[in-house]
């Protein structure tokens, strides 16, 4: 149990297995989980993206399905690149809380 290696590696180890369970695992499964969120985008959804903009989807079909139309407000739509949303509120999520 005096061996200079395995006590060098164990605790590199254990920082290993912390960073690990506490950082790299719950990041994996939310981009897991926003990727899904965007695949089934629906009109109606309220989306975030990543500029701060909130607005309600208008449409989802657009070039080569990479952007929707986003209403910001009352008759003023943009385009906005799927990749460009960091979170959805679907239409049940935005009742219960309101």
């Amino acid at each position: 149990m005096n061996d200079p290696t395995l006590q060098m590696l164990l605790p590199l180890a254990a920082m290993f297995a912390i960073f690990y369970f506490l950082v790299w695992r719950p990041q994996s499964q939310r981009t897991k989980q926003l990727r899904v969120m965007i695949n089934n985008l629906k009109r109606g959804d309220t989306v975030i993206t990543a500029g701060g903009l909130v607005g309600k989807v208008a449409k989802t079909a657009g070039d080569a399905d990479t952007e929707i139309q986003v209403e910001i407000a009352e008759n003023v739509e943009i385009r906005v690149l799927k990749s460009a949303i960091t979170d959805v509120r679907s239409k049940a999520g935005a009742a219960a809380k309101a």
